[in-house]
């Protein structure tokens, strides 16, 4: 029994971190932290009584709990690549243009989920918002956050991940909408940073509306990926192809102009998925903001240049092209501070946009 115990204790450790970790410092998890916390130090205690062999066994499982805590603590990347990032490019926003926010809902989390160096005892709410950009030329959303079928997209992924994910579904971005007394017809697209379940969700609510993706996009989205399940349950999704042009912007290589004058501009930025982009919008005020999806998942990935924890930097396609993109949007800021970074799960990067006003 004694084996036992001192085998199993800390790799229940490592699983109890990993839910707080993804949860934040929830009520419930507190009687089971103390639990597992005894029964490793008794655990230990029992090694010396142990044969060699087992003492071994059980000494590399209590590295485990370990080496997973080392992933969390603060490490600052750096890459070798320079960014020749010119001067910022002219644009003619109507003045008719504007932005508005749609908060969808939160995930509950820890700060040590969004970037290491996070702690595990910082709760924080991940933002899932649609932004809505109004244009002379056709309206856009970019994302869309949670719709309101989104317990069955979540059901669509994996149980570990389901296990892993505490959620609060507010209006949904059609919903606020229509309470506003916005006209549908007015919506162009839906602009996706990326595919996954937490930005596509709401589409399914606008089966009119076409979702614009990238062709790298949508391959993985018609792929087997896990991870866009829930976009290949959504039926029917009417996803359009744009592709990018040989015209650099702020050192990306490529860049789609959506209206020809430089107020949205699409920059491809693979790594958290193949078809991740960065959307770039300019308003009439001389405003910018880049929008960089789930690049980071808090504004320290950027600010601090700290990556997602080993456990979450699962779920990139391309770490490196993720450090190599973060890194160019930290140079990006670093030049042009009046730019504001949007961080889709953030919502401290939000604050400088306004929300939709219901009519009343």
């Amino acid at each position: 029994m004694k084996w036992l115990l001192a085998c199993v204790a800390p790799v229940l450790l490592a699983v109890w971190i990993l839910f707080l970790s993804a949860h934040g410092p929830a009520s419930w998890l507190i009687v089971p932290g103390a639990l597992i916390g005894s029964a490793c130090v008794a655990g230990f205690s029992f090694l010396r009584s142990f044969s060699r062999p087992l003492r071994a066994l059980c000494l590399s499982l209590y590295l485990l709990p370990l080496g997973l805590l080392s992933t969390y603590r603060a490490s600052p990347f750096s890459v070798s690549k320079t960014f020749e990032i010119g001067a910022l490019p002219p644009a003619s926003a109507p003045s008719e243009m504007s932005i508005a926010q749609l908060p969808t809902g939160v995930t509950y989390r820890s700060a040590s989920f969004g970037y290491r160096g996070g702690s595990l005892f910082e709760p924080r709410e991940f933002s899932m918002t649609a932004t809505l950009i109004k244009h002379p030329k056709g309206d856009l959303l970019i994302d869309t956050g949670f719709g309101r079928d989104i317990a069955q997209h979540l059901a669509t992924l994996p149980l570990f991940f389901r296990l892993l994910t505490r959620y609060s579904l507010n209006k949904t971005a059609r919903e606020q909408l229509q309470s506003s007394g916005y006209d549908l017809t007015r919506l162009r697209a839906i602009l996706l940073t990326h595919s996954h379940w937490d930005h596509i969700s709401g589409a399914a609510d606008f089966p009119e509306v076409p979702v614009w993706i990238p062709p790298a996009e949508r391959s993985f989205v018609q792929g087997e990926d896990f991870t866009t399940a829930p976009a290949r349950s959504i039926k029917p999704l009417h996803l359009e192809e744009y592709r990018f042009d040989a015209r650099p912007y702020l050192g990306f290589a490529e860049s789609h102009d959506v209206y020809g004058d430089g107020t949205v501009v699409i920059v491809p930025a693979p790594g958290h998925t193949p078809g991740s982009v960065i959307v770039f919008v300019t308003l009439p005020d001389n405003k910018r903001y880049a929008f960089i999806g789930d690049l980071a998942w808090q504004l320290e990935g950027v600010t601090e240049q700290e990556e997602r924890p080993l456990t979450q930097r699962l779920a990139d396609a391309g770490p490196r092209l993720v450090r190599e993109n973060l890194a160019h949007m930290a140079a990006i800021s670093a030049r042009y501070p009046e730019m504001t970074i949007v961080v889709a799960h953030d919502p401290r990067s939000f604050a400088s946009i306004p929300t939709l006003v219901p009519k009343p």
